[in-house]
């Protein structure tokens, strides 16, 4: 049976997406919020679900233009249905795709989000240097998740007891750090909030990487 938020599918996995726009609503904005968003350029949203960060950060920069991906066909047709005028505009640019063969030349992008979606990466380690290989030197790369390894939060006690048979991958904030430094990422900063327990894990890719 399909894992919903995992890949969404039908009419089922459209009030899915539905939800999950609503729910992670508040984690992107804040997450958003720890980071510079570029003006110029290009931006990706990996896993972008619903479309709604794409919205957001098509809101937050004045003329970049923000490419959005997603593996799930129901999530690509509602993330340009919620983003119509900007994809007639060529402001956005959403297509079906896969993180692990990102369908981008090299030093492509100044900034890459990922919210919600890294749980299910097929080999966390090998996306994340893909993710890499999209960015232009200097570009930053933000993880940002509404849980993580060790919270006591609901979600976090669900996901503890439930995570492995959904098949997501989860991370304790240090391993966060560990994955985006052992991929080649410099400068990583954990951004968490402690009250709703959301982790923002940042890094950059280094200015002489080509």
């Amino acid at each position: 049976m399909n894992f919903q938020p995992k890949k969404p599918q039908g009419s089922g996995g459209r009030r899915v997406l539905q939800r999950m726009n609503k729910h992670h609503s508040g984690l992107t904005v804040w997450a958003l919020g720890q980071l510079a968003i570029p003006q110029t350029g290009a931006i990706l949203d990996v896993g972008c679900g619903g479309g709604r960060t794409i919205g957001r950060l098509l809101a937050a920069s004045a003329a970049a233009r923000v490419y959005g991906l997603d593996y799930s066909e129901e999530s690509v047709w509602l993330a340009r249905h919620a983003n119509a005028r900007a994809v007639d505009a060529g402001r956005a640019l959403i297509r079906q795709g896969s993180v692990s063969h990102l369908p981008y030349a090299a030093g492509r992008f100044q900034l890459v989000t990922a919210v919600e979606t890294h749980f299910f990466w097929p080999n966390l380690a090998g996306d994340v240097c893909e993710v890499l290989r999209v960015m232009a030197p200097g570009g930053r790369f933000a993880l940002i998740a509404e849980t993580y390894a060790g919270s006591h939060a609901a979600l976090g006690r669900w996901v503890r007891h439930n995570g492995g048979r959904a098949g997501m991958t989860i991370l304790t904030p240090d391993e966060h750090r560990k994955l985006l430094e052992e991929a080649g990422f410099v400068d990583v900063e954990l951004h968490l909030d402690t009250e709703n327990e959301w982790i923002c894990a940042v890094g950059q890719k280094g200015a002489s990487l080509a």
